[in-house]
């Protein structure tokens, strides 16, 4: 399916038999971040990195390999890690210019996990500011815009913005976002890569900023749906620092490999489906028959009180995200971006009251769900209505701040984090414009196994792979 695919594997097997050493890998990738600074316009993907990091990392992947004692199967795999996360030893700036004054000296629960597993870390990646939008727009001197690597005149989609557009581009094959309304799926599906939001509290958010303690969960975007199984598998268990998943069962990988979808039921609302662009509805229309033939049932199910359910969640994400940021508003508010300004006046308005109708309107979403998977596997929907939206001048000067393009965007996002379940984002195509279009599907809480194994056969119906105008080899 091109070589755009399943890097991540290719660099394994490379290094395995010695044609290629994660040294070698880590020279090329360090060459070409330097060459992304240079680019016009700068790609922006990741917004910090360090040479002798790097290569320190690298260096003892190699003699690892040497000694045919590697750690796993990410060992000598370049990543990259959202801003939003702890890594030492770089600035945990969270998109702002006033966070982060210092360099950290602890890595979050998830960095840490990546270094166990003899992953290389070549930087932290942008993001929008405070994970408040969808675009990935960031106009401030840490970050600037991150460009899309199918078309650097469109976003990347946001909040994970440069962890998406580091894949999609072949810094890394790997790379860590965070979603609460999103902002894995958004950038995966823009820029044309897949994006996994796992269960509520399956993947630790300890050492992440805590924006939104209801609604956000951590995820990889990567090149290819093996290669989130792969990140998953060594991700996804309890950590005492993050009490939200502790009650977890283990994660497995399950049947994802069987050869066809027989036994698997497949829940379809069409008219919440359908609200999308036509080429966007074209192309996830013919996805769904794909499964079918692949040996899937597709049955409709009705998804009730969707439109209550978008305003409640909301209502939740941008109350608990004005509840942590108060100081910051307060104390940095002329050092925000305007659109950062802007949502949290917006949710100053809310009100205790509504807080508390949207918690309950979260507890009947919940429970309507446990009643539609005890019928199916999984719920399908088009991951976002549209596809990446163009860059104005204007956006590189102020930033942009269109709220119809917010709503339009995680109308298919938001019940995944309100109600916890997971949901895998995969591509399916392009636009006439060569943008991507994406594929979601969801399932039940905890079963992120049948959204993989889903997955794999998504993959299958792209019948070919377009490679971005901008896409670097780091394995040549």
């Amino acid at each position: 399916r091109g070589e755009v695919l399943q890097q991540n594997i290719q660099l394994f097997l490379s290094c395995r038999s010695g044609k290629l050493t994660p040294s070698q890998v880590a020279k090329n990738i360090i060459a070409t971040l330097e060459d992304c600074d240079k680019s016009t316009p700068p790609l922006r993907a990741i917004v910090q990195w360090d040479r002798e990091q790097i290569m320190l990392m690298a260096e003892a992947s190699t003699t690892r390999y040497r000694n045919k004692c590697t750690l796993s199967c990410l060992d000598g795999i370049p990543v990259c890690l959202k801003e939003e996360f702890k890594v030492v030893p770089y600035h945990h700036r969270v998109g702002t210019v006033y966070l982060g004054t210092q360099p950290e000296t602890e890595d979050a629960t998830v960095a840490k996990k990546l270094r166990e597993a003899g992953a290389i870390i070549i930087g932290v990646s942008n993001m929008h500011e405070l994970g408040t939008g969808t675009t990935g727009c960031n106009p401030n001197r840490y970050h600037k815009i991150p460009r899309n690597p199918y078309n650097p005149n469109h976003f990347t989609g946001g909040s994970s913005s440069g962890s998406a557009a580091a894949v999609a581009a072949g810094l890394c094959p790997v790379a860590i976002g965070t979603d609460g309304g999103g902002s894995v799926r958004i950038p995966a599906s823009f820029c044309g890569v897949v994006g996994l939001k796992g269960t509520f509290g399956r993947i630790s958010c300890h050492g992440c900023l805590p924006l939104s303690y209801s609604t956000v969960s951590v995820g990889p975007i990567c090149t290819s749906v093996a290669d989130a199984a792969i990140v998953y598998s060594i991700l996804a268990e309890p950590d005492p620092l993050y009490p939200y998943g502790l009650k977890q069962p283990k994660a497995t990988l399950s049947d994802m490999c069987t050869p066809d979808l027989k036994g698997l039921k497949l829940g379809v609302d069409w008219m919440f489906f359908k609200a999308c662009d036509a080429v966007v509805l074209s192309a996830c229309e013919k996805a769904v028959k794909h499964l079918q033939s692949s040996g899937a049932s597709v049955v409709e199910v009705s998804l009730p009180e969707v439109e209550e359910a978008r305003v409640a969640h909301a209502i939740c994400i941008l109350s608990e995200m004005r509840d942590f940021l108060q100081p910051d508003f307060n104390k940095h508010f002329h050092e925000m971006n305007l659109e950062t300004r802007a949502n949290m006046a917006l949710a100053c308005q809310f009100t205790a009251l509504d807080y508390i109708k949207a918690n309950r309107q979260r507890t009947r979403s919940m429970r309507f769900l446990q009643e539609i998977f005890s019928t199916v596997n999984c719920i399908l929907t088009p991951a976002v209505p549209c596809t990446a939206p163009r860059i104005y001048e204007s956006d590189l000067l102020t930033g942009s701040s269109d709220m119809s393009l917010v709503v339009r965007s995680i109308r298919f996002m938001q019940l995944a984090n309100f109600t916890g379940i997971p949901g895998l984002v995969v591509p399916i195509g392009y636009s006439t414009a060569g943008l991507p279009i994406s594929f979601q599907v969801m399932a039940k809480w905890w079963d992120e196994a049948v959204l993989l194994r889903v997955g794999l056969k998504l993959e299958q119906f792209r019948d070919q792979t377009k490679k971005p105008s901008i896409y670097y080899d780091i394995l040549a």
